[in-house]
């Protein structure tokens, strides 16, 4: 398949970028929407997209560099040349959520709140962008055959771009995609149950879910980025952020003495930390 999607004034267009893009657009509508029946403003998810967007954007493509850096030292220029790829989804979260906590804090707007509204949101984002990587060829498996991708019963199209070099792949980025639009049913039904999960157990419920896939599928991938030349870093990553996520919940729900259940009334003016 034509990773190129058209030209734009003599500019190739990427399927990957139409993709991401599309994947934004859907979260922030979603997350909107979410937001309103909160007490936010309509604005609030917009005005932290406008900085908080090209922030993911600059921590994903820094997480990335950093840990593959040798080829930038001998070439800096290509630091810019996102075009290529390397973009890593675990350094754009982590400098999102930065910018997340001093803009709610700016805002007067509960940062735990501000996730629950938000993580459901994110992870069907991520499960459309993995779609971006399907469309380049890229965030694939070990070798496989065309026999087993046949016997997972996969539309044609999709076994057909699993030929990579002449070699099937096993197809990583949709178990990733799948697993992260399950979870964001899961997600959404949890937090409709009124005060079955507590104020930030939602953005809690999301790490747990996504840390714990994400380990497994990364095991699976043949372009994962190394620590010492031995260790997956996302891997290595996952299994922190999937301890460190339950250990978090466990804590709030026995030491924290006023925290709330999720409720959509909760918004404005209500900065627990």
């Amino acid at each position: 398949m034509n990773r190129v999607a058209f030209d734009l004034f003599g500019i190739e267009i990427y399927w990957y970028a139409l993709i991401i893009v599309f994947g934004i657009v859907v979260a922030m509508w979603l997350s909107t929407r979410e937001g309103i029946r909160a007490n936010l403003k309509p604005d609030d998810v917009t005005d932290f997209m406008l900085v908080g967007l090209p922030i993911a954007f600059i921590g994903a493509r820094l997480y990335y560099v950093l840990f593959d850096l040798e080829p930038y030292l001998a070439d800096p220029i290509q630091i810019l040349n996102i075009r290529s790829g390397g973009l890593a989804i675990y350094g754009g979260l982590i400098a999102g959520g930065i910018w997340l906590y001093f803009f709610c804090r700016r805002n007067f707007i509960s940062t735990w709140t501000f996730l629950d509204i938000a993580a459901p949101s994110v992870l069907l984002a991520q499960g459309i962008g993995r779609w971006g990587n399907f469309m380049n060829q890229e965030a694939f498996g070990a070798n496989t055959t065309r026999q087993f991708l046949e016997s997972l019963h996969l539309p044609k199209f999709i076994i057909d771009n699993m030929e990579i070099d002449g070699i099937y792949r096993q197809p990583t980025f949709l178990y990733e995609s799948l697993w992260n639009v399950l979870g964001f049913i899961v997600l959404i039904i949890l937090r409709k149950k009124n005060g079955f999960l507590k104020q930030g157990e939602v953005a809690l419920s999301y790490v747990i879910w996504y840390s714990f896939g994400r380990f497994f599928i990364e095991g699976m991938r043949t372009d994962s980025l190394y620590l010492f030349g031995e260790l997956r870093v996302s891997q290595l990553l996952s299994a922190l952020l999937f301890v460190g996520a339950w250990a978090l919940l466990i804590w709030r729900r026995k030491k924290v003495t006023n925290l709330k259940p999720y409720n959509r009334s909760y918004g404005k003016d209500q900065f627990i930390i």
